[in-house]
């Protein structure tokens, strides 16, 4: 069976602890290793650590940008505990719970819900915060860990039109299942999303509103790097998310519910991974004056050491 190719990718944004955090989840999750570590020269945050790593087979990336943007709930990480696919599902949970809460904050207790044998949300020691669920078999198949995005603020009460978005724009897109809020669940309003899942590119996403007072919203410190083959797929992607000029900047954009987005080419983890620190450096310094990134201008840079 092939491998199916991970399109969008997560990126945080650490100040200084990117390997550190990487090295952590490697040590938690099954299935997870650290696969890259590429220093950025020169770059407005300084040198900095750029990480890719997998946890349980799900490809992320980290960078050390500095104390510019903090990760914050608004986006979090569920992570499916299946007992048909894990014999020893419950006993794993049980120990993630407990090492992601040394030195994290509880967001809601691991216990019973009326969802979920067990489920609890834990803000871990980095800020990261995790959604860990034992699953019901019977239900159809998610993957171990996907994104959870959470509309709060004036977000709230838009999570079904973003998901409508979202898989107008990308392939390989669908939405699955959607409860909503009812009456008496107040301050959440009535017909509003208390949990939906949706499909990008083959990779499952969630989408929740949440009307609760929260001192947090989408910010930079995740993102989704979604890799393009062509110049035409970048122009596609930046033409459909962008929506706040002033936040366009080095492949980065942010779309009309201030999720941030990079629309970069495909090659550039190849770059990055094989290049000289010559080659790097280099394509780093051509990459940071452009707004869209043009793939024959990076190509360029980086044959040109």
């Amino acid at each position: 069976m092939t491998k199916t190719v991970q399109k969008i990718v997560p990126h945080l944004w650490f100040d200084k602890e990117a390997k550190e955090a990487a090295e952590f989840y490697a040590t938690i999750f099954p299935h997870s290793k650290i696969t890259d570590v590429t220093t950025l020269r020169d770059t407005p945050s300084g040198d900095c650590d750029q990480v890719s790593f997998e946890i349980w087979g799900q490809k992320f990336m980290a960078i050390d940008g500095g104390p510019s943007f903090k990760i914050n709930p608004s986006i979090s990480f569920m992570v499916n505990f299946d007992p048909s696919r894990e014999k020893d599902a419950e006993e794993k949970i049980n120990e993630v719970w407990n090492k992601l809460s040394e030195g994290g904050s509880v967001l809601m207790p691991f216990g019973q819900y009326p969802f979920s044998e067990k489920y609890g949300w834990i803000q871990d020691k980095y800020g990261l915060s995790w959604q860990l669920i034992l699953t019901n078999p019977e239900g159809e198949e998610r993957p171990t860990i996907f994104p959870s995005l959470l509309y709060v603020g004036e977000n709230c009460g838009k999570a079904e039109e973003a998901i409508q978005l979202y898989t107008s724009v990308f392939k390989n897109a669908k939405q699955g299942s959607l409860v909503r809020y009812h009456k008496g669940m107040e301050p959440d309003k009535e017909g509003t999303v208390m949990f939906a899942d949706f499909m990008l590119e083959n990779q499952w996403f969630v989408a929740m509103d949440s009307a609760h007072e929260h001192k947090f919203s989408f910010n930079e410190a995740i993102s989704f790097m979604v890799y393009c083959d062509t110049q035409e797929e970048i122009d596609y992607y930046w033409e459909k998310l962008s929506f706040v000029p002033e936040s366009e900047q080095c492949g980065w954009l942010k779309d009309q519910y201030g999720l941030s987005w990079q629309i970069v080419p495909s090659m550039m983890d190849e770059m990055m991974q094989n290049g000289t620190a010559e080659q790097i450096d280099h394509v780093m310094q051509v990459l940071l004056k452009m707004k869209k990134l043009n793939m024959d201008e990076l190509q360029q840079a980086y044959k040109e050491k």
